[in-house]
C-alpha cells in the first residue's frame, strides 16, 4: 500500500516550531536571559565570524559558550556539530543555553539561520548584539524570494539592543533602520555614513590592506592586524567581531592580538598537508558568491599552478544556484569534476548534470568529468594534479556526515584527502 505524503503550508508549520520554542523556553526558564547572546546571521562568513567573536571574548578573559555550523563550545571543552543544522532544534537550543549558564559563560555567541529565524526556533532567545555578515542567494527553495529572505534575517534585528552591519553588502541601510541603540557598520572601503540616514552610526573600517596565501593585514586607527587566514572575505569576517569587540568595550590591541591566534578554521580555506608540493585546500562554499570569492582568490595566489575543481551541490535546495556554479567554477578552474555533495531526496547524478549545464568552456573527459563517487572524484583530483597545483574541494568544509536520503553517512572531505594522498605513496 503506497504512503500518502500530506501537503502542510509552510505557515503551518511555523507555527508548530512556535509552540515548541515557547514550550522548550518555559521548561528551561528562559535561561538566555541570564547570558549575553551574541546572533550572527548572513549567507556566508557566519561561522568564520563566530569562531572569530568567541576568540576576542575568551582573550579578553570572558568565559564564552558557542553554537555555530562545524562546532559546539562551553568554556573549555568543545565538539563536533554533527547535527548538518547551523542552529538546532528549540529544545536543543534551549537547553544548550540552559548549560552555558550552568557553566557560568558570560557570553554565547550563537550562528543563527535565516529558517531558525523564519521558524521561530529562536524565539525567546534573548539577543542583545545582531550581526549580519552580508546577503546573497541561498535557500530560494525555502524563502523563494530574495526579499523573502532578507525579511527573515531581519527578525535578529528587531528586538537586539546592538546591530553590526556589513555596509558593503546589499541593501545594508535595511537592518540599521531599527531602534537600536548601537549600530556599527564595517568596510574595506570609504564610507560617507550620512547616506544611511539611520542615525548614530559607527564606522569600523580597514585600512591598508594586505593579502598574501599566507594570509592578509590591515590597520584600524593605527593598530595593525595580521590574519593567518587569507582572503579579503575573512578581512570582512574579522570587521565584523572587531565591531562586536568594540561594542564590548575591547580594545583594539587584544582583539589585534586574539585574532593572530587563530591558526585556522575548520573546513574554511583550509590547507592539507602533504609531500607532494600540492595546494590542498577544503572549504564550505556553496552559494555562488562563495564560490566566486573563493576561486577569485585562488586565482590570486596559485602564480603558475593549475586550479583541479572537486565540486557539487546539495540536494534538496534551490535548484536554480546550480548551473550559476556550474558556470562560476568553469571560469576559474583549469579542470572541473562535479561529483555527489549531499543528494537528500534527490537523484544525486541529475544534480551533478544541472550543476554541468553551467560548464560551457571544458570538454567532457579531458578537463571535465561527472563522478558520482566522492572518493573517486577526489582520486581523481589527486591523479591529474603535479607540483604546485591548487586542488579545491568545496562544499562540505569539515563536515562528518552525508546525507543520503534520510541516512546520515559518515564522511570528512579532508580525511578521505590524507587517506587517497597515502594511497598515492
Amino acid at each position: 500500500m503506497q504512503k500518502i505524503k500530506l501537503f502542510v503550508p509552510k505557515k503551518i508549520k511555523n507555527y508548530y516550531h512556535l509552540f515548541q520554542a515557547v514550550l522548550a523556553n518555559v521548561f528551561y526558564g528562559f535561561p538566555s536571559k541570564k547570558i549575553t547572546v551574541i546572533g550572527v546571521t548572513g549567507t556566508n562568513g557566519k561561522t568564520t565570524t563566530c569562531q572569530m567573536i568567541s576568540k576576542i571574548l575568551e582573550e579578553a578573559g570572558k568565559k564564552v559558550a558557542m553554537a555555530s555550523t562545524i562546532n559546539f563550545k562551553l568554556g573549555e571543552k568543545e565538539w563536533v556539530n554533527k547535527t548538518k543544522f547551523t542552529t538546532t532544534s528549540s529544545f536543543s537550543l534551549q537547553k544548550f543555553i540552559k548549560k552555558a549558564v550552568e557553566e557560568k559563560c558570560q557570553y554565547l555567541v550563537l550562528e543563527t539561520s535565516s529558517h531558525s529565524l523564519d521558524q521561530y526556533r529562536v524565539w525567546g532567545v534573548d539577543y542583545k548584539t545582531a550581526v549580519i555578515t552580508n546577503v546573497t542567494r541561498e535557500h530560494l527553495d525555502y524563502h523563494e524570494t530574495m526579499d523573502e529572505y532578507r525579511l527573515a534575517k531581519y527578525r535578529l534585528f528587531e528586538k537586539s539592543k546592538v546591530a553590526v552591519v556589513n555596509l558593503e553588502m546589499e541593501k545594508p541601510r535595511d537592518y540599521l533602520l531599527y531602534k537600536i541603540k548601537e549600530k556599527y557598520g564595517y568596510t574595506k572601503k570609504e564610507m560617507d555614513c550620512s547616506k544611511f540616514d539611520c542615525g548614530g552610526i559607527k564606522i569600523v573600517q580597514a585600512e591598508n590592506l594586505e593579502t598574501a596565501t599566507s594570509g592578509s593585514e590591515f590597520e584600524i586607527k593605527g593598530e595593525k592586524f595580521h590574519l593567518n587566514i587569507p582572503g579579503e572575505f575573512n578581512i570582512e569576517n574579522a570587521l565584523a567581531a572587531i565591531s562586536v569587540g568594540i561594542s564590548e568595550k575591547i580594545s583594539l590591541e587584544n582583539m589585534a592580538k586574539s585574532l593572530e591566534k587563530i591558526k585556522i578554521i575548520p573546513g574554511r580555506m583550509e590547507s592539507v598537508p602533504n609531500d607532494k608540493n600540492l595546494n590542498i585546500i577544503i572549504d564550505y562554499a556553496l552559494t555562488p558568491d562563495s564560490l566566486e570569492k573563493f576561486y577569485g582568490l585562488i586565482s590570486q595566489i596559485k602564480n603558475d599552478g593549475r586550479i583541479i575543481s572537486v565540486f557539487g551541490s546539495c540536494g534538496d535546495r534551490d535548484r536554480g544556484k546550480r548551473p550559476m556554479m556550474g558556470e562560476i567554477v568553469d571560469k576559474y578552474a583549469d579542470f572541473i569534476i562535479v561529483t555527489n555533495e549531499d543528494p537528500y531526496n534527490e537523484d544525486p547524478m541529475q544534480i551533478i548534470n544541472e550543476v554541468a549545464a553551467g560548464i560551457k568552456n571544458k570538454k567532457e573527459g579531458e578537463n571535465f568529468w561527472r563522478i558520482l563517487d566522492r572518493r573517486e572524484a577526489i582520486k581523481k583530483a589527486l591523479a591529474l594534479a603535479s607540483a604546485g597545483d591548487f586542488i579545491a574541494v568545496t562544499g562540505k568544509g569539515a563536515e562528518e556526515t552525508m546525507m543520503v536520503g534520510t541516512k546520515m553517512i559518515p564522511w570528512n572531505d579532508k580525511k578521505v584527502i590524507l587517506e587517497e594522498l597515502k594511497n598515492c605513496n
